[in-house]
């Protein structure tokens, strides 16, 4: 079973062998290009066993889109039953996904880089899933305890989030080589630093107008 931050058990239940399994060759194929005679040579189970569980190949994505899902959940209360700040946990939950996607690269990818509408057309955009959820109220928390600039929770939770989660997409195609950690402090510091343009400007705009009077 694909986890981020537990011990596979020994033996592996046929199940969890089957999710890991897909994980792995809907990462690399994609799921269209990967059929349950491949899942079933890969987990080296029998059909029947991939249909007793998860009746097919879109049951076993879907059960493989919220096993993780419930992953990323307990990330998220982990860093929230921590002794820190609110703008510390948004930081130290950047710093999980960057970890993340260079230990744990294909629960990421399948994750956060997937079009999973393709393939779970019924389900909700992941945006809008409990772990998401629980990221933006850590944003709301911090704006209202005064930790995090004031602003439309769901424009601030993108400046927060949305740099970093840019980053792993860039790092997953390629197209930065340097392991994501390097680039930890930058993006942070970006990401609070562009939080804080408006309130320089209005400070800026005062002392001009303070000045003219």
């Amino acid at each position: 079973m694909p986890y981020l931050n537990k011990t596979v058990p020994t033996p592996e239940p046929l199940d969890c062998r089957i999710l890991t399994a897909a994980l792995d060759l809907f990462v690399e194929k994609g799921f269209h290009n990967v059929s349950v005679h491949d899942v079933q040579r890969e987990s080296q189970v029998s059909i029947g066993s991939i249909y007793k569980h998860f009746g097919g190949k879109e049951g076993v994505a879907k059960a493989l889109y919220y096993h993780l899902l419930n992953e990323f959940e307990e990330m998220i209360t982990q860093v929230i039953e921590e002794d820190l700040t609110n703008r510390e946990r948004c930081n130290r939950i950047i710093a999980l996904l960057f970890e993340y996607t260079e230990s744990r690269r294909n629960i990421i990818e399948y994750m956060l880089h997937a079009k999973h509408r393709e393939f779970l057309p019924d389900e909700p955009p992941i945006c809008s899933s409990t772990p998401f959820e629980a990221m933006r109220n850590i944003v709301k928390q911090g704006m209202e305890a005064g930790e995090i600039r004031q602003g439309d929770p769901w424009v601030v939770a993108a400046t927060v989030f949305g740099g970093a989660i840019r980053m792993i997409h860039l790092r997953l195609d390629g197209v930065i080589k340097t392991p994501l950690p390097h680039y930890y402090d930058e993006v942070i510091a970006c990401m609070w630093g562009g939080l804080a343009i408006e309130k320089k400007a209005k400070t800026k705009r005062r002392a001009t107008a303070v000045a003219a009077g």
